[in-house]
């Protein structure tokens, strides 16, 4: 007799610009609540923070924790870059994770060489709510951006795509100038996406982009130049 197996529902991916949206509240609930109200049926729910894009400094670790008591979440581990075994068997099972912010490089050349790449891509496809902050935000989108002091062009690495956009966050200040060379630099190829301070987005699994607390902004290369739009709540 055949065994019918049901797949499991991907999850909206969640990037915020910083770790003011994991306190922020919409409607008088928390974001965090949201995302895990997803998961209903999953119980405990466990959450992984990986920090590998910052060094895994405790302090930014300590503000996780802050964020996932304020939901109730007991079960919660901080991953760490060497990767070990408990480490491992603690995210195989996690049905949150969050990437951290730091440095989108470091982190990404962490993942690939420790195999937590792959896990973690196991684990959205098993149904995880994963939160990507700064340079998680950045990792979970279509390219990772180097620049060069010495190049006017911004280089340009893999990252997961999850999100099928080149993402930056909190860069408003500079008028998004690195997220628009590296939209300039692909031709029309992709899409730019910023995320401002204090604001973050939702990606939906239909593709829709959905702003939190403030507008994204949308960069397009229009065969001549880039065109830059915002992207309001509806």
């Amino acid at each position: 007799m055949a065994v019918m197996r049901i797949a499991p529902e991907l999850q909206p991916l969640y990037l915020l610009a910083d770790s003011q949206l994991l306190f922020w509240r919409r409607q008088g609930r928390l974001l965090l609540e949201e995302a895990i109200d997803r998961l209903a049926g999953t119980t405990p729910i466990s959450a992984a923070y990986i920090g590998a894009s910052n060094g895994d400094r405790p302090e930014f670790y300590d503000i996780f924790e802050a964020a996932v008591d304020a939901v109730g979440i007991a079960d919660r581990r901080m991953i760490d870059s060497s990767f070990g075994r408990a480490d491992r068997a603690f995210l195989e099972g996690a049905q949150m994770v969050v990437l951290a912010g730091g440095d989108v490089r470091r982190g990404w050349d962490t993942f690939e060489q420790t195999g937590m790449k792959d896990v973690i891509l196991g684990r959205y496809a098993q149904g995880a709510v994963l939160v990507g902050i700064s340079a998680g935000a950045v990792q979970l989108g279509r390219y990772g951006v180097v620049e060069a002091p010495d190049s006017p062009e911004s280089g340009l690495f893999d990252v997961f795509d999850l999100v099928p956009l080149v993402i930056d966050a909190h860069d408003e200040r500079a008028g998004w100038a690195r997220l628009a060379r590296a939209i300039e630099s692909l031709r029309g190829a992709a899409i730019g996406l910023g995320i401002p301070s204090g604001g973050g987005v939702v990606a939906h699994t239909d593709g829709m982009i959905e702003p939190l607390r403030r507008p994204a902004h949308k960069l397009v290369f229009d065969g001549i130049r880039v065109v830059h739009s915002l992207v309001r709540a509806e």
